[in-house]
Protein backbone atom coordinates (compact mmCIF):
# COMPACT_ATOMS: atom_id res chain seq x y z
CA UNK A 1 0.00 0.00 0.00
CA UNK A 2 2.71 2.40 0.77
CA UNK A 3 4.34 2.44 -2.76
CA UNK A 4 1.37 2.60 -4.68
CA UNK A 5 0.50 5.50 -2.21
CA UNK A 6 3.57 7.91 -2.70
CA UNK A 7 3.24 6.65 -6.60
CA UNK A 8 0.14 8.37 -6.37
CA UNK A 9 0.53 11.23 -4.41
CA UNK A 10 3.92 12.40 -6.31
CA UNK A 11 1.72 11.93 -9.97
CA UNK A 12 -0.72 14.67 -8.03
CA UNK A 13 1.45 16.99 -6.68
CA UNK A 14 3.31 17.36 -10.07
CA UNK A 15 -0.11 18.87 -11.08
CA UNK A 16 -0.20 22.55 -10.69
CA UNK A 17 -4.05 23.29 -8.99
CA UNK A 18 -3.28 26.64 -7.06
CA UNK A 19 -6.20 28.72 -6.70
CA UNK A 20 -6.83 32.45 -7.01
CA UNK A 21 -8.51 34.27 -4.32
CA UNK A 22 -8.74 37.22 -7.11
CA UNK A 23 -10.58 35.60 -9.58
CA UNK A 24 -14.70 35.34 -9.69
CA UNK A 25 -14.60 32.23 -11.47
CA UNK A 26 -15.94 28.79 -10.00
CA UNK A 27 -13.11 26.87 -10.43
CA UNK A 28 -10.75 30.07 -9.72
CA UNK A 29 -8.36 28.39 -12.23
CA UNK A 30 -9.35 26.07 -14.50
CA UNK A 31 -6.01 24.22 -14.13
CA UNK A 32 -7.63 22.34 -11.17
CA UNK A 33 -9.36 20.47 -14.19
CA UNK A 34 -6.23 19.25 -14.84
CA UNK A 35 -5.69 17.20 -11.66
CA UNK A 36 -9.68 16.73 -11.30
CA UNK A 37 -9.51 14.79 -14.77
CA UNK A 38 -6.45 12.65 -13.87
CA UNK A 39 -8.81 11.82 -10.72
CA UNK A 40 -11.87 11.29 -12.56
CA UNK A 41 -10.02 8.32 -15.23
CA UNK A 42 -8.72 6.80 -11.57
CA UNK A 43 -12.22 6.48 -10.04
CA UNK A 44 -13.82 5.35 -13.40
CA UNK A 45 -10.96 2.62 -13.46
CA UNK A 46 -11.57 1.52 -10.23
CA UNK A 47 -15.11 0.52 -11.41
CA UNK A 48 -16.85 3.22 -9.31
CA UNK A 49 -20.39 4.64 -10.66
CA UNK A 50 -21.87 7.16 -11.67
CA UNK A 51 -18.69 9.43 -11.71
CA UNK A 52 -19.14 12.90 -12.08
CA UNK A 53 -17.38 16.60 -13.07
CA UNK A 54 -19.41 19.49 -13.43
CA UNK A 55 -18.49 22.65 -15.00
CA UNK A 56 -17.81 23.98 -11.44
CA UNK A 57 -14.91 21.51 -10.54
CA UNK A 58 -16.51 19.14 -7.84
CA UNK A 59 -15.80 15.82 -8.88
CA UNK A 60 -17.80 13.00 -6.92
CA UNK A 61 -18.17 8.93 -7.58
CA UNK A 62 -19.89 5.64 -5.32
CA UNK A 63 -18.48 2.48 -4.42
CA UNK A 64 -22.12 0.68 -4.45
CA UNK A 65 -22.37 -1.21 -1.60
CA UNK A 66 -21.83 -5.04 -1.62
CA UNK A 67 -24.33 -6.37 0.86
CA UNK A 68 -27.97 -6.10 1.40
CA UNK A 69 -27.07 -4.73 5.05
CA UNK A 70 -28.11 -1.60 6.15
CA UNK A 71 -24.83 0.07 6.68
CA UNK A 72 -24.85 4.32 6.66
CA UNK A 73 -23.48 5.77 3.47
CA UNK A 74 -20.22 7.40 4.62
CA UNK A 75 -18.43 9.89 2.54
CA UNK A 76 -14.32 10.89 2.50
CA UNK A 77 -13.58 14.58 1.09
CA UNK A 78 -10.56 16.26 -0.14
CA UNK A 79 -9.67 19.12 -1.75
CA UNK A 80 -7.41 19.31 -5.21
CA UNK A 81 -6.65 23.07 -5.03
CA UNK A 82 -3.54 24.09 -3.56
CA UNK A 83 -2.76 27.31 -1.62
CA UNK A 84 -1.50 30.57 -3.67
CA UNK A 85 0.83 32.12 -0.96
CA UNK A 86 3.48 29.85 -2.30
CA UNK A 87 4.34 28.95 -6.05
CA UNK A 88 2.96 25.23 -6.66
CA UNK A 89 4.58 24.57 -9.90
CA UNK A 90 7.40 22.61 -10.76
CA UNK A 91 7.34 20.97 -7.80
CA UNK A 92 10.44 19.07 -7.25
CA UNK A 93 9.61 16.47 -3.84
CA UNK A 94 12.58 15.20 -2.56
CA UNK A 95 12.31 12.04 -0.47
CA UNK A 96 14.01 11.04 3.04
CA UNK A 97 14.10 7.79 3.32
CA UNK A 98 14.44 6.38 6.87
CA UNK A 99 15.15 9.75 8.28
CA UNK A 100 18.14 10.38 10.35
CA UNK A 101 16.95 13.30 12.78
CA UNK A 102 19.21 15.50 11.35
CA UNK A 103 18.70 18.44 9.43
CA UNK A 104 17.67 18.28 5.49
CA UNK A 105 19.15 19.99 3.47
CA UNK A 106 16.30 21.17 0.89
CA UNK A 107 18.36 23.47 -1.27
CA UNK A 108 22.39 23.53 -2.16
CA UNK A 109 22.08 26.76 -4.26
CA UNK A 110 19.88 28.92 -1.34
CA UNK A 111 21.01 26.81 1.46
CA UNK A 112 17.68 26.43 2.47
CA UNK A 113 17.41 23.82 5.61
CA UNK A 114 14.50 21.97 7.43
CA UNK A 115 16.02 21.75 10.87
CA UNK A 116 14.09 20.01 13.49
CA UNK A 117 15.52 23.27 15.42
CA UNK A 118 13.11 25.32 13.86
CA UNK A 119 10.33 22.35 13.65
CA UNK A 120 10.86 19.64 16.37
CA UNK A 121 7.75 17.65 15.73
CA UNK A 122 9.81 16.51 12.68
CA UNK A 123 11.57 14.18 15.05
CA UNK A 124 8.54 12.03 15.93
CA UNK A 125 9.32 10.59 12.34
CA UNK A 126 13.02 9.19 12.73
CA UNK A 127 13.13 5.99 11.33
CA UNK A 128 10.35 7.05 8.49
CA UNK A 129 10.47 8.12 5.15
CA UNK A 130 9.70 12.06 4.84
CA UNK A 131 9.19 13.82 1.82
CA UNK A 132 9.64 17.64 1.20
CA UNK A 133 10.16 20.28 -1.36
CA UNK A 134 13.12 21.60 -3.09
CA UNK A 135 12.73 24.99 -1.03
CA UNK A 136 11.57 26.94 -4.03
CA UNK A 137 7.57 25.55 -4.06
CA UNK A 138 5.45 24.21 -1.45
CA UNK A 139 4.63 20.38 -1.94
CA UNK A 140 0.74 19.96 -2.04
CA UNK A 141 0.24 18.00 0.52
CA UNK A 142 -2.22 19.87 1.36
CA UNK A 143 -4.41 17.63 0.42
CA UNK A 144 -2.94 15.22 -2.50
CA UNK A 145 -2.19 13.25 0.37
CA UNK A 146 -5.51 13.22 1.48
CA UNK A 147 -6.65 12.55 -2.26
CA UNK A 148 -4.22 9.63 -2.40
CA UNK A 149 -5.65 8.21 1.04
CA UNK A 150 -8.95 7.94 -0.23
CA UNK A 151 -8.33 6.54 -3.11
CA UNK A 152 -5.86 3.98 -2.33
CA UNK A 153 -8.52 2.26 0.45
CA UNK A 154 -11.41 2.71 -2.33
CA UNK A 155 -9.01 0.84 -4.92
CA UNK A 156 -8.17 -1.88 -1.91
CA UNK A 157 -11.99 -2.17 -1.15
CA UNK A 158 -12.84 -2.83 -5.46
CA UNK A 159 -9.97 -5.34 -5.61
CA UNK A 160 -11.01 -7.19 -2.20
CA UNK A 161 -14.84 -7.60 -2.93
CA UNK A 162 -14.81 -10.05 0.67
CA UNK A 163 -14.95 -7.05 2.72
CA UNK A 164 -18.65 -6.06 3.20
CA UNK A 165 -19.72 -2.43 2.66
CA UNK A 166 -22.43 0.17 2.53
CA UNK A 167 -21.87 2.82 0.07
CA UNK A 168 -19.11 4.73 -0.15
CA UNK A 169 -19.29 8.17 -1.67
CA UNK A 170 -16.00 10.09 -2.59
CA UNK A 171 -16.12 13.79 -3.07
CA UNK A 172 -13.02 16.09 -4.05
CA UNK A 173 -13.35 19.71 -4.11
CA UNK A 174 -11.51 22.90 -5.98
CA UNK A 175 -10.63 26.30 -4.11
CA UNK A 176 -11.17 24.79 -0.40
CA UNK A 177 -7.52 27.43 0.19
CA UNK A 178 -9.59 30.45 -0.62
CA UNK A 179 -12.43 29.66 1.45
CA UNK A 180 -15.17 28.46 -1.03
CA UNK A 181 -14.55 24.48 -1.23
CA UNK A 182 -18.28 23.74 -0.63
CA UNK A 183 -19.57 26.66 -1.86
CA UNK A 184 -21.08 25.13 -4.77
CA UNK A 185 -21.07 21.12 -3.23
CA UNK A 186 -24.42 19.15 -4.07
CA UNK A 187 -24.97 17.19 -0.41
CA UNK A 188 -28.07 15.85 -2.27
CA UNK A 189 -26.49 14.19 -4.75
CA UNK A 190 -24.14 13.30 -2.74
CA UNK A 191 -26.43 11.51 -0.83
CA UNK A 192 -23.48 10.42 2.36
CA UNK A 193 -25.10 9.71 5.83
CA UNK A 194 -22.07 11.58 7.35
CA UNK A 195 -18.76 12.14 5.91
CA UNK A 196 -14.75 12.53 6.47
CA UNK A 197 -12.82 15.24 5.70
CA UNK A 198 -9.32 13.80 5.47
CA UNK A 199 -7.62 17.09 5.61
CA UNK A 200 -5.50 17.16 8.83
CA UNK A 201 -1.92 16.99 9.89
CA UNK A 202 -0.03 15.03 12.63
CA UNK A 203 -0.63 11.19 13.02
CA UNK A 204 -3.97 10.42 15.10
CA UNK A 205 -5.50 13.89 14.85
CA UNK A 206 -9.22 13.64 14.96
CA UNK A 207 -11.15 17.02 14.77
CA UNK A 208 -14.80 18.06 15.15
CA UNK A 209 -14.59 21.77 16.55
CA UNK A 210 -13.69 24.76 14.41
CA UNK A 211 -13.12 28.15 14.61
CA UNK A 212 -16.63 30.61 14.26
CA UNK A 213 -15.30 33.17 11.58
CA UNK A 214 -15.62 35.98 10.63
CA UNK A 215 -14.00 38.94 8.28
CA UNK A 216 -14.04 42.28 9.18
CA UNK A 217 -13.12 45.39 6.50
CA UNK A 218 -12.99 48.54 8.18
CA UNK A 219 -12.74 51.72 5.40
CA UNK A 220 -11.19 55.08 6.76
CA UNK A 221 -12.20 58.02 5.24
CA UNK A 222 -9.43 60.73 5.79
CA UNK A 223 -9.05 64.34 5.18
CA UNK A 224 -5.81 65.18 3.34
CA UNK A 225 -4.15 68.92 3.41
CA UNK A 226 -1.22 70.15 2.53
CA UNK A 227 1.00 69.56 5.70
CA UNK A 228 2.40 73.10 5.64
CA UNK A 229 -1.41 74.01 6.59
CA UNK A 230 -2.71 71.01 7.94
CA UNK A 231 -3.43 72.18 11.37
CA UNK A 232 -7.33 72.11 12.60
CA UNK A 233 -8.25 70.44 9.58
CA UNK A 234 -5.96 66.63 8.42
CA UNK A 235 -7.37 63.73 9.54
CA UNK A 236 -4.70 61.30 8.76
CA UNK A 237 -6.27 58.10 7.81
CA UNK A 238 -3.28 56.01 8.26
CA UNK A 239 -2.62 57.47 11.86
CA UNK A 240 -6.64 56.71 12.34
CA UNK A 241 -5.99 52.85 11.73
CA UNK A 242 -3.19 52.99 13.95
CA UNK A 243 -5.24 54.37 16.66
CA UNK A 244 -8.54 51.71 15.86
CA UNK A 245 -6.22 48.99 15.82
CA UNK A 246 -4.28 50.18 19.40
CA UNK A 247 -8.37 49.90 21.05
CA UNK A 248 -8.18 45.55 19.90
CA UNK A 249 -7.01 43.83 22.85
CA UNK A 250 -3.35 43.14 22.54
CA UNK A 251 -3.62 39.29 23.93
CA UNK A 252 -6.22 38.95 22.06
CA UNK A 253 -3.69 38.29 18.70
CA UNK A 254 -2.68 35.06 17.15
CA UNK A 255 0.62 35.12 18.31
CA UNK A 256 -0.25 35.60 22.21
CA UNK A 257 -3.26 32.54 21.73
CA UNK A 258 -3.66 28.69 22.12
CA UNK A 259 -5.88 26.20 21.85
CA UNK A 260 -9.02 27.15 22.42
CA UNK A 261 -8.80 31.34 22.25
CA UNK A 262 -9.98 33.09 20.22
CA UNK A 263 -8.29 36.32 18.50
CA UNK A 264 -8.29 39.38 16.08
CA UNK A 265 -5.55 39.06 13.20
CA UNK A 266 -4.96 42.02 11.35
CA UNK A 267 -4.24 40.43 7.67
CA UNK A 268 -3.90 43.52 5.56
CA UNK A 269 -3.49 47.35 5.82
CA UNK A 270 -3.24 49.84 2.67
CA UNK A 271 -4.31 53.38 2.15
CA UNK A 272 -2.62 57.01 2.22
CA UNK A 273 -3.58 60.21 4.20
CA UNK A 274 -7.08 60.24 2.29
CA UNK A 275 -8.01 56.75 2.28
CA UNK A 276 -6.95 53.77 4.34
CA UNK A 277 -8.73 50.41 5.02
CA UNK A 278 -7.45 47.40 7.35
CA UNK A 279 -9.05 44.47 7.24
CA UNK A 280 -8.86 41.60 10.11
CA UNK A 281 -10.01 38.36 10.97
CA UNK A 282 -12.03 36.97 13.81
CA UNK A 283 -11.87 33.51 15.17
CA UNK A 284 -13.26 31.80 18.25
CA UNK A 285 -14.39 28.55 19.06
CA UNK A 286 -16.78 29.94 21.33
CA UNK A 287 -19.81 31.14 20.01
CA UNK A 288 -20.82 33.38 23.01
CA UNK A 289 -17.55 34.59 22.82
CA UNK A 290 -17.27 35.22 18.75
CA UNK A 291 -20.38 37.22 18.87
CA UNK A 292 -18.79 39.68 21.68
CA UNK A 293 -15.78 39.81 19.63
CA UNK A 294 -17.73 41.17 16.89
CA UNK A 295 -19.73 43.44 19.00
CA UNK A 296 -16.22 44.89 20.41
CA UNK A 297 -15.20 46.01 17.19
CA UNK A 298 -18.50 47.45 16.23
CA UNK A 299 -17.81 49.57 19.63
CA UNK A 300 -14.71 50.28 18.80
CA UNK A 301 -15.63 51.95 15.22
CA UNK A 302 -18.05 53.91 16.74
CA UNK A 303 -15.64 55.61 19.78
CA UNK A 304 -13.53 56.25 16.58
CA UNK A 305 -16.16 57.94 14.49
CA UNK A 306 -17.20 59.82 18.10
CA UNK A 307 -13.83 61.16 18.52
CA UNK A 308 -13.49 62.31 14.74
CA UNK A 309 -16.43 63.11 12.19
CA UNK A 310 -19.52 60.29 12.19
CA UNK A 311 -18.82 58.35 8.88
CA UNK A 312 -15.11 58.34 9.35
CA UNK A 313 -14.80 54.71 9.77
CA UNK A 314 -17.58 52.11 8.02
CA UNK A 315 -17.16 48.55 9.08
CA UNK A 316 -17.65 45.38 6.66
CA UNK A 317 -18.33 42.81 8.82
CA UNK A 318 -18.99 38.86 7.54
CA UNK A 319 -19.80 35.62 9.06
CA UNK A 320 -17.79 33.15 7.33
CA UNK A 321 -18.37 30.11 9.01
CA UNK A 322 -19.16 28.46 12.40
CA UNK A 323 -17.76 25.76 14.86
CA UNK A 324 -19.48 22.36 13.40
CA UNK A 325 -19.23 20.88 16.94
CA UNK A 326 -22.65 21.71 17.20
CA UNK A 327 -23.63 19.89 14.34
CA UNK A 328 -21.49 16.94 14.99
CA UNK A 329 -22.51 16.79 18.45
CA UNK A 330 -25.78 15.06 17.85
CA UNK A 331 -24.10 12.03 15.79
CA UNK A 332 -21.42 11.60 17.94
CA UNK A 333 -20.54 7.97 16.73
CA UNK A 334 -18.70 9.46 13.79
CA UNK A 335 -15.89 10.60 15.73
CA UNK A 336 -15.81 8.02 18.21
CA UNK A 337 -15.48 5.64 15.30
CA UNK A 338 -12.94 7.70 14.07
CA UNK A 339 -11.53 7.11 17.45
CA UNK A 340 -12.23 3.49 17.87
CA UNK A 341 -10.24 3.26 13.99
CA UNK A 342 -6.74 4.87 15.18
CA UNK A 343 -6.71 2.57 18.17
CA UNK A 344 -7.28 -0.58 16.82
CA UNK A 345 -4.69 0.44 13.82
CA UNK A 346 -2.08 1.27 16.61
CA UNK A 347 -2.77 4.93 16.63
CA UNK A 348 -2.90 7.21 19.50
CA UNK A 349 -5.79 9.53 18.97
CA UNK A 350 -5.36 13.21 19.26
CA UNK A 351 -8.79 14.77 19.70
CA UNK A 352 -7.79 18.74 19.19
CA UNK A 353 -9.91 21.52 17.81
CA UNK A 354 -9.09 23.10 14.75
CA UNK A 355 -7.34 26.45 14.92
CA UNK A 356 -9.23 27.18 11.41
CA UNK A 357 -11.65 25.66 9.33
CA UNK A 358 -12.17 23.16 7.09
CA UNK A 359 -14.76 22.36 4.46
CA UNK A 360 -16.11 19.77 6.67
CA UNK A 361 -17.33 22.67 9.14
CA UNK A 362 -19.56 24.23 6.25
CA UNK A 363 -20.65 21.35 5.26
CA UNK A 364 -21.73 20.29 8.78
CA UNK A 365 -24.08 22.96 8.41
CA UNK A 366 -25.08 22.27 4.65
CA UNK A 367 -26.32 19.15 6.80
CA UNK A 368 -23.47 16.45 5.98
CA UNK A 369 -21.61 16.41 9.66
CA UNK A 370 -18.26 15.54 8.41
CA UNK A 371 -15.40 15.83 11.32
CA UNK A 372 -11.58 15.71 9.83
CA UNK A 373 -8.99 13.18 10.12
CA UNK A 374 -4.92 13.66 9.50
CA UNK A 375 -3.69 13.32 6.52
CA UNK A 376 0.26 13.71 7.48
CA UNK A 377 1.29 16.84 6.26
CA UNK A 378 3.40 19.21 8.52
CA UNK A 379 4.30 23.30 7.94
CA UNK A 380 1.32 23.82 5.21
CA UNK A 381 1.10 26.73 2.78
CA UNK A 382 5.16 27.28 2.48
CA UNK A 383 8.43 25.96 1.32
CA UNK A 384 8.84 23.88 4.62
CA UNK A 385 5.82 21.65 4.27
CA UNK A 386 6.95 17.85 4.32
CA UNK A 387 4.58 14.77 4.76
CA UNK A 388 5.43 11.18 6.11
CA UNK A 389 4.64 8.74 3.93
CA UNK A 390 4.25 6.22 6.74
CA UNK A 391 1.12 8.48 8.14
CA UNK A 392 -0.25 8.36 5.00
CA UNK A 393 -0.54 4.62 4.93
CA UNK A 394 -1.68 4.86 8.26
CA UNK A 395 -4.40 6.92 7.56
CA UNK A 396 -5.35 5.43 4.36
CA UNK A 397 -6.00 1.98 6.99
CA UNK A 398 -8.01 4.04 8.50
CA UNK A 399 -10.02 5.03 6.23
CA UNK A 400 -10.87 0.67 5.52
CA UNK A 401 -11.04 0.66 9.44
CA UNK A 402 -14.08 3.26 10.13
CA UNK A 403 -15.67 1.54 6.82
CA UNK A 404 -15.06 -2.02 8.63
CA UNK A 405 -17.01 -0.81 11.73
CA UNK A 406 -19.65 0.41 10.60
CA UNK A 407 -20.07 -2.81 8.34
CA UNK A 408 -19.76 -4.86 11.86
CA UNK A 409 -22.04 -2.51 13.26
CA UNK A 410 -25.08 -3.21 11.24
Amino acid sequence: MKNIILERFLKYVSIDTQSDENSESCPSTQKQFNLANVLKEEMIAMGLSDVSLDENGYLMGFLPANTTKKIPSIGFISHMDTSPDMPGVNIKPKIVQCYDGRDILLNQEKQIVLSPTDFPEILDYVGKTIITTDGTTLLGADDKAGIAEILTAIEFLTTHPEILHGKICVGFTPDEEIGRGVDRFDVKKFNADFAYTMDGGALGELEYENFNAASAKVSIQGRNIHPGYAKGKMINALLVAMEFNSLLPVNERPEFTQDYEGFYHLVKVEGNVEHCSIQYIIRDHDRAKFEKKKVFIQHAVQYINQCYLEGTLTLELKDQYYNMKEMVEPVYHVVETANTAMEMLGVKPKIIPIRGGTDGARLSFMGLPCPNIYAGGHNFHGKYEYVCLETMESASKVILKIIELYSAKS
